[in-house]
């Protein structure tokens, strides 16, 4: 338990876990005056593509490094998973896919920050590129690369979860779209 001072009260802090960078802290409520921050993992999306042996990757800077990633980004307030799958590939990639099956769900936590990942992953067929459509910030380019291409950088993959989408979808891995039910509450 640690105690705090504000405005002249005195505060005690339970259940407090540090969640590296401390901001990123989802939810921070105020109850009988304890101050609870809870631990919540974050939840993403990515898209695995495929073209005559190549998979679309997402080069970009991670904390001033170079990393490489297939196209993915977090779950926004509103949207499904599979919503969310085609605007993170549309945004960081140009181009626009069709999600075709369900990969998988992986769990990680990156080794750096400490943040738990839940990763849905899709495996999507590119339909369109919009060659003049800018990428997100932080996005250097969309490019194609072999599997080979992608091993021989492992230690520049934002993840190990990167090659492990890959090794599963070329193991034959997939389950129907519908393996995830969108219920309105």
């Amino acid at each position: 338990t640690v105690a705090l001072r504000l405005r002249n009260q005195q505060l005690s802090v339970q259940n407090f876990y540090w969640i590296r960078p401390f901001w990123d802290t989802p939810i921070t409520r105020l109850r009988s005056g304890i101050l609870l921050m809870q631990w919540h993992p974050h939840k993403t999306v990515a898209t695995l593509i495929e073209w005559d042996n190549q998979f679309l990757m997402v080069e970009e800077i991670i904390n001033g490094r170079l990393v490489y990633n297939q196209p993915a980004g977090h779950l926004e307030e509103g949207e499904t998973l599979e919503q969310a799958a085609l605007r993170e590939t549309l945004e960081e990639t140009a181009w626009q896919v069709e999600l075709i099956a369900l990969l998988g769900i992986y769990q990680s936590t990156s080794a750096e920050t400490g943040i738990c990942y839940i990763r849905t992953c899709y495996i999507a067929k590119a339909l369109q590129h919009f060659a003049d459509r800018p990428l997100d910030t932080g996005i250097v380019r969309a490019l194609w690369m072999s599997k080979a291409e992608i091993e021989v950088r492992y230690d520049q993959l934002r993840s190990p979860v990167v090659l492990t989408v890959i090794n599963d979808y070329l193991a034959g891995q997939h389950f129907p779209l519908h393996a995830i039910k969108h219920v309105e509450s």
